[in-house]
């Protein structure tokens, strides 16, 4: 089969152009209204990484330090709407108990972990340098 084959591309695949770049800003925004409404991890670690970058500002070291900090925020709350999108598809193919939707569960929550721990380390190592 070629790659035009209606078969292997969904009805709901966006097209191109300016209408997309558009149309995408705004599921974007609708992916931020849902994650808040529907994902109290979410809303936790959006508070944190709120928190944080404006500490991160506030703090006196330098320019790309700041960045460094804020980006391992940001990158928290990236994993986490991913892992959010791995639960809503596993729930949406089945809500019944098997072994590997927990697995593509527990998988993404490791991700989120790992996110947390990164950023505890590059927030840890920068206070460190900046105030030992």
């Amino acid at each position: 089969m070629s790659e035009q084959d209606p078969q292997l591309v969904s009805e709901f695949k966006s097209k191109s152009g300016v209408k997309r770049i558009f149309s995408a800003f705004f599921y974007s925004i609708d992916g931020f209204k849902t994650a808040w409404k529907q994902e109290h991890s979410f809303r936790q670690e959006l508070v944190l990484v709120v928190c944080g970058i404006i500490v991160a500002l506030l703090l006196p070291i330098s320019a790309y330090q700041k960045l460094m900090l804020i980006v391992v925020l940001l990158l928290i709350l990236i994993v986490e709407l991913i892992n959010s999108a791995i639960e809503a598809v596993v729930d949406r193919v089945s809500l019944e108990r098997h072994s590997l939707s927990k697995n593509a569960k527990d998988f993404g929550s490791a991700a989120v972990l790992l996110t947390l721990l990164i950023a505890g380390a590059t927030w840890a190592v920068v206070l460190y340098e900046r105030f030992s």
